[in-house]
C-alpha cells in the first residue's frame, strides 16, 4: 500500500527548504502515519535529494503529520538546476512512499 491510498500532502517551498504536510483522509488512520513515515524512512526514501535534517513535526489534532527537509531544493528553486524539483513535487513523491 501507499501512502497515496490513505493521505493527501501539502507543500511549500522557501530556499533549500521544503515542507510537507502529510495529511490522513480518515482520522483513524493517523496513528497508522505516525507509525509507519517516520524522519529515518523519508531520508530514505528521499535519498539523493533530501541532504539534510529531516525533521517531523506531530499534529495530531489535524491528523498529519509535517516534514521539513533541509537541504533539499538544490540550492532553492531559483537556483537549482533540476526541473520542477520544488515542494509539490516532493509531496507527489513522498506519497509514493510504500508503508
Amino acid at each position: 500500500m501507499t501512502l497515496r491510498e490513505l493521505a493527501h500532502a501539502r507543500a511549500g517551498d522557501k530556499g533549500d527548504v521544503c515542507n510537507i504536510s502529510l495529511i490522513a483522509f480518515d482520522a483513524r488512520d493517523y496513528a497508522r502515519l505516525v507509525e509507519a513515515v517516520t524522519p529515518e524512512r523519508v531520508r530514505a526514501h528521499f535519498a539523493g535529494i533530501a541532504l539534510g535534517e529531516i525533521t517531523r513535526h506531530e499534529l495530531p489534532h489535524l491528523g498529519a503529520l509535517n516534514f521539513v527537509l533541509t537541504r533539499a531544493l538544490g540550492g532553492g528553486v531559483t537556483r537549482s538546476l533540476a526541473l520542477d524539483a520544488h515542494g509539490k513535487s516532493l509531496s507527489s513523491l513522498l506519497l509514493s512512499m510504500e508503508i
